[in-house]
């Protein structure tokens, strides 16, 4: 287990939240108690003081989150200040892979792109027939834990789907090996001539393309609590957005698709099995959905509300955060009955054994100082503490 200490290293002009690699803890136990323990004894080591401590930050493992015996939790009985927060980008790549594995056809989906990658880069003489008809892209292996790989295996269909095809029935119809012909002709009948299948690869390149924006927002340097909020916010305002107006331009966009590829742009109608009606029901009550609606409703809805269901449960730490401290980062826009109140409450939320890190009443008074005085210029939090360096400690709260 790696230990890394991140500071606001204020002893640097300008000032800079740097993190520093501290040493590798050996764990032959991956318990949250035993992981505590280990962490425990390297701050005592280290002459660190845990009260000190003001964030802690891991995966997403239960022995790392769990809130009745992880790490965090036991970090928190001895400092409730040591606020946890959890990775950003991996909590992300957690929502795609809950959305990916609602569903039996979205697992199929990833299946297939799978497949042929898997076809294509087991033999060279396969790959030089992908070479030569896909220029500039290849296909992507999938990745459990990196979702990131998954939006370049979608891009690759979704941008050359008519050149795989074509190096797919050139594979079909050259090689003398029985199960590589049989996979690629069965990919090219089955899959690539399916309509629903073409609109899935929309569907899911909007979805990895919207989520992928957002995780490399979250990894920037410069990140903070109150725009991580919001993109995560827009990605949910995206989803939403999705199963109703943005549904409808997919679909325009799969028929292009479809088109392109000469394929008929309808939903292949599975049979439906009725179950004998009892002689007193009244049939006329039952409502019909069509092929497409059907797949409106059972596929693309139930994976979308299946990930804003996981963004609200996984970022809600997020959210507690921003609400205490997310004023400090909109300082110019707070009005004075807001920040009074915005500190009294940040002063509660700071205590421990009936000491807080700040005086709310003095901190309210000392930003709203700040605040008008503060250059145009200045308008990140980073650029504000700076700017706190040059005023020879005015501002001792803030």
């Amino acid at each position: 287990m790696s230990l890394v200490l991140r500071c606001v290293h204020v002893s640097t002009s300008p000032i800079m939240v740097k993190e520093f690699f501290l040493k590798f803890l050996k764990v032959d136990d991956t318990t949250g108690m035993r992981l505590f323990g280990e962490l425990q004894e390297a701050l005592v080591s280290l002459e660190f003081d845990v009260g000190n401590l003001r964030e802690q930050g891991y995966d997403n493992g239960s022995n790392m989150k769990g809130k009745n015996k992880g790490m965090q939790t036991r970090v928190l009985a001895l400092n409730p200040r040591a606020f946890y927060t959890p990775c950003g980008c991996h909590n992300l790549n957690i929502v795609l892979c809950d959305m990916a594995n609602s569903s039996s056809k979205a697992k199929t989906f990833f299946g297939v792109v799978q497949r042929i990658y898997v076809l294509f880069a087991s033999s060279i003489q396969r790959w030089v027939v992908l070479k030569d008809n896909v220029e500039g892209f290849t296909v992507k292996q999938l990745s459990q834990t990196c979702w990131e790989s998954r939006i370049e295996s979608v891009k690759s269909l979704r941008h050359h789907a008519p050149p795989i095809r074509d190096a797919l029935v050139i594979l079909a119809n050259t090689t003398t090996e029985a199960m590589a012909k049989s996979e690629a002709k069965s990919l090219v009948t089955h899959e690539l001539k399916n309509f629903e299948y073409l609109f899935c690869i929309t569907i899911w390149y909007n979805l990895l393309f919207a989520a992928n924006s957002v995780s490399k927002l979250l990894q920037s340097e410069d990140m903070d609590i109150d725009v991580a909020v919001k993109q995560l916010k827009g990605l949910s305002t995206y989803f939403e957005r999705y199963k109703e107006i943005d549904f409808k331009e997919a679909m325009v966009e799969a028929k292009e698709m479809a088109s392109e590829m000469r394929v008929e742009p309808l939903f292949v109608e599975e049979r439906i099995i009725c179950r004998m009606k009892q002689f007193d029901e009244d049939v006329s009550k039952e409502v019909t959905q069509s092929v497409e609606e059907s797949f409106r409703v059972n596929y693309l809805l139930y994976i979308v509300d299946k990930g804003l269901l996981s963004l609200k449960n996984r970022f809600e730490q997020f959210r507690v955060y921003e609400a205490n401290f997310g004023f400090l980062f909109n300082l110019k826009k707070t009005n004075d009955e807001s920040l009074k109140s915005c500190c009294e409450n940040l002063e509660r939320f700071l205590k421990h054994d009936r000491v807080s890190n700040i005086n709310g009443r003095e901190l309210s008074l000392e930003l709203k100082d700040l605040k008008d005085g503060l250059p145009k210029e200045v308008n990140k939090l980073i650029e504000v503490l700076n700017h706190l360096k040059t005023m020879d400690n005015c501002f001792p709260n803030s």
